[in-house]
């Protein structure tokens, strides 16, 4: 067909290896992401394609191997608490890709950065801007990023930055001492099989984990020297026997809790609503046990120490189930579910 120059013969000018190379340059600049665009169940969640991120002065883009559906991505979603709309959109998200937690490798950095090159397996966290349910993300080069364990699959690293920093934020406040007495409710989760390893392999305490009869030998598997089935049996019955109660998940029962406590023992809130917030700080108030809530702050140095416990073979993230980019919705459900077991992990790269 003769080019004519305009109209509809004008692309027939184009020859094809031409046509080719620019629909190269257009994938290039794009990649696949779980996208919202409206608050409410796991299926408001769809995979399109978007502008790839490029990275500010002080980040790194990463492309991303593995990542994982924690509590604050289904709560964003939701959104729960109400208050999330204040921050990310009264009507619909501010924030459009999920996603707190990554595993990939560099594949770019600010102009500021030193401490990362093209090419370095890392794991971290996207913190509040999330973006990790998507092939690249632009992470902090701070605190939040760190090098990958090298004994440690992508699978694995990605889990290591949210419920290790939980767990390392409440325990270290309850200033363990080894052989002291530690229950952790909600054990087979995310951050309750993070506690375990961390309370029984790095500050030495004698760990009783709570959990359903069927992740009994789970917990027992990465560290606990005691497991209880919370089905059929009551862990306050003993009576004063724990030094610190820490609850991953806010089933634990306060007055329930407050009965199993040494007295000055230290009850940690892992996921506390505002009245066990607020009877917390009456408890402290009045009495000697100490109740302790509130939000975990990554702190410099958690990740390297994170990367050290797993290099040492003292924590390794446990994954119940593995889910494609594909299957966002249902990683969404099953970590909301309540029935979750360690982590739900996002494969995106091998």
């Amino acid at each position: 067909m003769p080019c004519r120059g305009a109209g509809q013969y004008r692309h027939a000018c184009l020859a094809p290896p031409i046509v080719a190379g620019l629909r190269r340059l257009l994938s290039d600049g794009l990649m696949k992401a779980a996208i919202y665009r409206a608050y409410g169940p796991p299926d408001v969640l769809r995979i399109e394609e978007v502008p790839k991120p490029s990275p500010g002065d002080e980040e790194v883009l990463v492309r991303v191997h593995a990542a994982t559906v924690v509590a604050p991505d289904w709560r964003f979603r939701r959104p729960a608490p109400f208050l999330i709309r204040a921050m990310n959109g009264l009507t619909r998200p501010k924030i459009t890709i999920l996603g707190m937690e990554v595993a990939g490798v560099v594949e770019a950095v600010g102009a500021n950065v030193t401490r990362f090159a093209a090419g370095d397996e890392v794991f971290g966290s996207a913190g509040t801007k999330f973006g990790a349910h998507a092939e690249y993300v632009c992470v902090a080069a701070g605190r939040g990023l760190e090098r990958k364990p090298a004994n440690l699959s992508f699978e694995e690293a990605a889990p290591l930055s949210y419920a290790g920093v939980t767990a390392l934020h409440f325990l270290r406040q309850a200033n363990i001492k080894p052989g002291q007495r530690v229950l952790i409710y909600g054990a087979s989760g995310a951050v309750g099989t993070a506690s375990v390893q961390i309370a029984k392999r790095h500050f030495g305490a004698h760990v009783t984990g709570v959990c359903s009869g069927a992740n009994l030998d789970l917990v027992r598997s990465i560290g606990a020297d005691d497991a209880i089935d919370y089905t059929k049996d009551d862990f306050s019955r003993a009576g004063r026997v724990y030094d610190v109660i820490m609850d991953t998940v806010g089933y634990s029962g306060f007055s329930r809790s407050l009965r199993a406590l040494k007295r000055g023992g230290i009850y940690l809130l892992v996921d506390a609503g505002p009245e066990a917030m607020l009877a917390g700080v009456w408890v402290s108030a009045t009495s000697p046990t100490k109740v302790i809530s509130g939000v975990a702050l990554t702190k410099e140095g958690d990740l390297a120490l994170l990367r050290e416990l797993a290099e040492a073979g003292k924590l390794k993230p446990v994954i119940g189930r593995r889910y494609s980019l594909e299957q966002i919705a249902e990683a969404h459900a099953y970590a909301e579910s309540g029935r979750k077991v360690g982590n739900a992990v996002v494969v995106l790269a091998t």
